[in-house]
């Protein structure tokens, strides 16, 4: 064979294996950029943090170019070793598993479709000024390079197409949600705590009325208009809206949709301050529910948080809940008895007393329920029919949850998203139970901006008196967690490290005996190490 027919096939094989890795990179990409909620400074703020652009796949990517570009070796030799690495690249990234994959929805597909046409093009480009397949392989590869910078581009570019589309959603929901005058809407916003709030709501409402609720996470303007759009019934009679945020101006975006009557702010704390920069943000953006209520709405706010109680509301109604700081509060709730199987506890407010029981645990929990049961008093639920719901409540999945294995350990799953006062209210639950050892699995906070070391330091500090055994995850706050936990008083032998959790399971393997506790405190997604 002469030698430029095999640099043609040893180049359109390099082609094709570019190709193949290109798209794997594209779908990664979609992926982080999807947990990153579409927007372009988040997942340029995570690539940088994250050493995205330094990871084995993108180093690999930048030796294959340099090896097709190199003229002091054959090219072949060159070109068959690029092919091998991007061979690897494409394996690689196959076989991963992710803990959040990527979710096919049609804004992904149409993001893909871009982004597709646009590295074609480059392509196609790259064979009309060369006509040469040798510089349409070494183009292929050297777009999986910049495949991340490709990925900003085709957001940008879909920009407009994605307003028209949401334009139209979101009218659509308006139109449903005119055509229920009667419906009560209640919303439900806080930097922690909504989740479970409205789930406990739900229940509770449920013993009276017809209740839907958003599902899930849906608790962005584009989550409720989903849900008004694909769940919402004519039939309900009321509907439960967690509102989420991450900068200012988003929850007045889903209060000017829906219209609440009722807004329950159940927490304002150090959470999100990676978008939000300050606590004062933080609360301006919570209030925005309460800003939004109608002079004969109803506030219900949760005034163990300083940010909370601090905060004036003479626009409306408000009715202040607490646990710990009772001073203030029209309403306040005694823990009467922690039990095996569940809480005991009394409400206290409008000049009667209830009495109720749950499974639930921890002072967090009765916290939320608290603002539930309010609401659910507010719109003439019988206290036999909340007693019963409360009774009858389900753990949240993640968030708090108490559950004995097999083999007679004691499981507490926090998972779902940690922060500085449910870590604590977590390990208080930890440290109360003494039956055997007490351990924690941690990789610690996050978005918690500038006072993001100083958080997770001080979460090791108290950990180390809470926990016999603490297991740090990953990288990203172990340097911090590891000098809380050294500050705490934690020996050596009680602090163990694990890259993954995969890894923190194999040391429970090791050391886990029947009676011993487990509290798993944060499970963190892909696009952090």
């Amino acid at each position: 064979m002469q030698s430029y027919e095999l640099i043609l096939w040893m180049s359109i094989g390099l082609l094709a294996v570019a190709m193949l890795a290109l798209h794997c990179n594209m779908r990664r990409d979609l992926m982080m950029l999807q947990q990153n909620s579409y927007m372009n400074d988040r997942y340029a703020r995570w690539f940088n943090q994250s050493n995205e652009s330094t990871n084995y796949q993108r180093i690999g990517g930048c030796i294959a170019l340099f090896l097709c570009l190199m003229t002091n070796i054959p090219y072949c030799i060159g070109c068959g070793c690029a092919i091998l690495i991007m061979l690897w690249i494409s394996i690689v990234l196959l076989r991963r598993k992710y803990k959040k994959p990527l979710v096919v929805t049609k804004r992904v597909k149409r993001l893909y479709a871009v982004n597709a046409v646009l590295n074609i093009a480059i392509i196609a480009l790259a064979w009309v000024l060369t006509g040469k397949a040798v510089y349409v392989a070494v183009v292929a590869v050297a777009l999986n390079v910049v495949s991340p910078l490709l990925m900003l581009v085709s957001n940008i570019v879909l920009r407009p197409v994605e307003k028209h589309i949401n334009r139209k959603f979101y009218d659509e929901a308006k139109a449903i949600l005119q055509s229920m005058p009667d419906l009560k809407i209640i919303g439900v916003t806080g930097s922690y705590g909504k989740t479970s709030t409205k789930h406990y709501l739900n229940r509770i409402l449920s013993e009276k009325y017809d209740v839907m609720m958003t599902p899930g996470n849906f608790n962005t303007t584009l989550g409720v208009i989903r849900t008004i759009r694909e769940y919402l019934k004519p039939y309900n009679e009321v509907f439960i809206v967690e509102m989420g945020a991450k900068q200012l101006g988003d929850i007045k975006e889903i209060c000017d949709l829906v219209h609440p009557t009722i807004g329950i702010v159940t927490a304002v704390g150090e959470q999100h301050l990676e978008s939000f920069k300050t606590i004062e943000n933080v609360q301006r953006t919570k209030f925005e529910l309460v800003d939004s209520l109608p002079s004969d709405g109803l506030a219900i706010l949760n005034n163990d948080f300083a940010m909370v109680a601090s905060r004036k509301v003479d626009n409306v109604k408000s009715v202040r809940y607490a646990v710990s700081n009772v001073e203030q509060a029209d309403y306040t709730a005694t823990i009467t008895e922690v039990a095996h199987n569940g809480t005991s506890f009394t409400v206290a407010g409008g000049g009667r007393e209830y009495h109720f029981h749950t499974r639930l645990v921890g002072e967090c929990n009765i916290s939320n329920l608290m603002a539930a049961v309010i609401a659910a008093i507010s719109l003439g639920v019988e206290e036999n029919k909340i007693a019963y719901a409360i009774e009858k409540i389900e753990q949240v999945e993640h968030r708090l949850n108490m559950k004995r294995t097999a083999g007679g350990v004691t499981i507490i799953d926090d998972a779902y998203n940690s922060n500085p006062t449910g870590s604590k209210m977590a390990l208080d639950v930890l440290s109360s139970m003494n039956e055997g050892q007490r351990i924690i699995v941690t990789p610690g906070m996050v978005e918690l901006g500038e006072k993001q070391y100083e958080l997770n330091k001080e979460l090791g500090r108290y950990a180390a008196t809470r926990a016999d055994v603490i297991i740090v995850v990953g990288q990203y706050n172990q340097e911090a967690l590891s000098e809380g936990l050294t500050e705490g008083g934690a020996t050596e032998e009680k602090i163990k490290y694990a890259s993954t959790f995969a890894e923190a399971q194999q040391i429970l393997t090791q050391i886990l005996k029947r009676g011993d506790i487990v509290l798993y405190e944060n499970d963190l997604p892909d696009t952090y190490k």
